[in-house]
């Protein structure tokens, strides 16, 4: 048991570092995301300042009072945009080590980019006066970076851009070039309450980039239990069977179950294949397999391994079936008369041979440390194997074990016997039944 415990410790904590990568990977890309979308508006709006300065100059000098220059729109752009451009660089290096960007970087990075407006404000304020700086755009600035902060998926950080641009906006407006008397005091009430909104949208920036990082969080936790189901049973595993693994949580550590066990071959395929190109080979079975485990997934059953020219499949493990040997049989039966229509229509023709054993299994997740995959141990898989070799012998297509034939009772008065019939590795002839 404590073996067993052990691996699955192992697998969940491979799971959740799997979880964790990938969700650092999806915040430090919508992180990237941010960057662009602050340097093309950063862009925008200093090519709309340049040109309010060419096309309207007198307009423009009126505002300022004649203070502005055209240079003081680089003063602020350049060196914010070569930052966002170095934070970028730093955020992909990271990204290619397979490392999170530190929180103290974080942090830093929202200290100096939500300064921007704090320094256009300044400018402002000594071009325009403080009160018409302060009614002009260069506040409205901070709601760009606070509504960007929703693209950090951090809660903290948001709320962090928020009070950053309430506390600079609230020096900005009462310290900067304070009031005299009782004005000062009237201003502090004033820009206190403007600086609390800005610091509310913080917050409420925050609550949204939280939730999407939440939903972020279901996303990639379904995609890694996804993928962890599809890397344990095979790429062949239908979206059906994923979706009940996912819903029903089916164990994958080794314990006892009552399988029925298929196994499928194509009889003289190999000769066939002598004469044939390695691209028509591959055709031919792909257009047989696919047909074949459509079948079984619509019945239940799964591939659990092929095996060349055929393959391995289940009915009650991983998930359980309650009448595994009537799905079993019934996804046989079909298989049969599918594969007769395939045969009419193919230059190919291929004859099928199905042998059907039900019994209990050692099931679970078996493999090294580094690949593992779900499959069954045990005499039911053997004998159901040895089983099949005999349709060679005997000349049949489909075999049952007898108690696949005490499984279906009254469903199953087709049943031909074949008598008791020497298997290899078995030291007496064991009952075998054939189906049609």
């Amino acid at each position: 048991m404590a073996g067993f415990w052990n691996r699955d410790a192992a697998r969940a904590t491979t799971v959740s570092a799997d979880f964790h990568r990938a969700l650092m990977r999806e915040v430090m890309t919508t992180e990237l995301l941010r960057i662009k979308v602050l340097v093309a508006t950063t862009i925008l709006l200093g090519a709309v300042s340049l040109l309010m300065q060419f096309f309207a100059p007198e307009a423009v000098s009126r505002v300022w009072h004649g203070n502005l220059s055209p240079i003081y729109v680089f003063y602020v752009i350049v060196p914010l945009i070569v930052f966002e451009l170095w934070v970028h660089t730093a955020i992909t290096w990271f990204m290619r080590k397979g490392r999170d960007l530190p929180v103290v970087r974080r942090y830093i990075g929202v200290l100096i980019e939500t300064s921007l407006p704090t320094v256009v404000l300044a400018l402002h304020i000594n071009s325009m006066g403080t009160q018409q700086a302060l009614g002009f755009v260069a506040p409205l600035i901070y709601f760009v970076f606070i509504i960007l902060s929703t693209l950090r998926l951090d809660f903290w950080l948001s709320t962090f851009t928020g009070l950053v641009a309430s506390a600079e906006l609230f020096y900005m407006a009462v310290f900067f070039h304070p009031a005299n008397g009782g004005e000062a005091l009237h201003n502090i009430y004033y820009h206190a309450a403007r600086s609390m909104i800005v610091l509310i949208c913080g917050i409420l920036a925050g609550a949204v980039g939280m939730q999407l990082r939440r939903q972020f969080e279901a996303s990639i936790a379904a995609a890694t239990a996804r993928d962890r189901i599809t890397n344990l049973f095979g790429q062949h595993v239908s979206p059906q069977v994923v979706e009940r693994l996912m819903m029903e949580g089916a164990s994958t550590k080794s314990d006892i179950r009552r399988v029925a066990v298929m196994f499928v071959d194509f009889r003289s395929f190999t000769a066939g294949a002598r004469t044939r190109s390695p691209q028509e080979v591959v055709d031919r079975l792909d257009g047989a397999f696919a047909v074949l485990v459509d079948i079984l997934d619509r019945h239940g059953g799964i591939v659990n391994k092929f095996l060349g020219d055929g393959f391995l499949a289940l009915f009650g493990a991983p998930i359980h079936a309650g009448d595994a040997p009537h799905q079993a049989v019934a996804a046989a039966r079909e298989m049969l008369a599918a594969n007769e229509r395939i045969n009419a229509s193919s230059g190919w023709p291929l004859r099928i041979g199905i042998a059907i054993h039900v019994g209990e299994v050692v099931a679970g997740n078996i493999g090294s440390p580094r690949r593992k995959e779900y499959t069954v141990i045990g005499d039911t898989v053997n004998f159901a194997a040895r089983l099949e070799a005999l349709n060679k012998e005997l000349g049949s297509q489909f075999l049952i074990s007898s108690e696949v034939r005490e499984a279906l009772g009254d469903d199953c008065k087709d049943a031909i016997s074949r008598g008791e019939i020497p298997v290899r590795g078995y030291d007496r002839p064991i009952p075998v039944w054939q189906l049609g």
